[in-house]
This record gives structure tokens, C-alpha cells and sequence, in this order.
């Protein structure tokens, strides 16, 4: 089973399973009663200076991806990251990780989707 990601303001279903937040910074207009969340791992998500490089810009994704990749492997989010892992393997990737970009495809949740889905 793939591990799932949508946007934080798209209702809950109970197919989510384990809900985590991987955005660094709260997302805007939502509370925290209605995030119904389990975990907001923010630490594993882009260092600021990468999100406002890459500010979700499509032709600066595949550099994003390197760049953050990089950050998981030798920053601050490591230890974030190995957090994350564990939760995605304690609930048998029964997990839904959330962002709250407009951007659905190229964002830093997908990164971590296919780091998640190939451990």
C-alpha cells in the first residue's frame, strides 16, 4: 500500500489513516480542530531558504528535489525524516501525508511520498 498525500484543507476520510503535516510553516485559515491531525512533523520539511527558491515553481523541480533530498540525507531534517519513517512503517503505510500548496504534483510532500513509498 502506497502511502497517500492530499492538501490539508480537503475534508478527512477515514481511508487517511495516520494524518501527518509536513509543512514547515501552519497552513493559512485552518484550525487546529479541524486539521484533525495525528503528527505535524514540521522539521522535515525545506529549509526556508529552499521554499522561497523554489517557491513551487515547476521548472526548478527536478533542482528542488535534488536540493532537498539533500537536506533529508545531511540536515537539520534528518532526524525529522527518520520520524516519519517510523510512523510510516508502525501503521504499515496506512498514513496520508499533507501539505497545504495549491501546487499538487510539485511540492515537497511528493518527495517524501516517494522516499515513504520506497523504504
Amino acid at each position: 500500500m502506497p502511502v497517500q498525500m492530499k492538501r490539508i484543507y480537503e475534508d478527512q476520510e477515514d481511508s487517511d489513516g495516520i494524518r501527518v503535516l509536513v509543512d514547515r510553516v501552519w497552513p493559512r485559515g485552518m484550525s487546529k480542530e479541524d486539521a484533525k491531525l495525528d503528527h505535524w512533523i514540521k522539521e522535515v520539511g525545506p529549509s526556508s531558504d529552499l521554499r522561497k527558491w523554489f517557491g513551487h515553481d515547476p521548472d526548478k523541480f527536478n533542482e528542488f528535489k535534488q536540493k532537498y533530498k539533500k537536506e533529508l540525507e545531511d540536515g537539520d531534517q534528518h532526524k525529522a525524516l527518520e520520524e516519519l519513517k517510523e510512523i510510516t512503517k508502525k501503521h504499515n503505510k496506512n498514513v496520508t501525508i499533507l501539505y497545504a500548496s495549491k501546487e499538487e504534483k510539485y511540492n515537497q510532500a511528493s518527495v517524501l511520498k516517494e522516499i515513504l513509498d520506497h523504504q
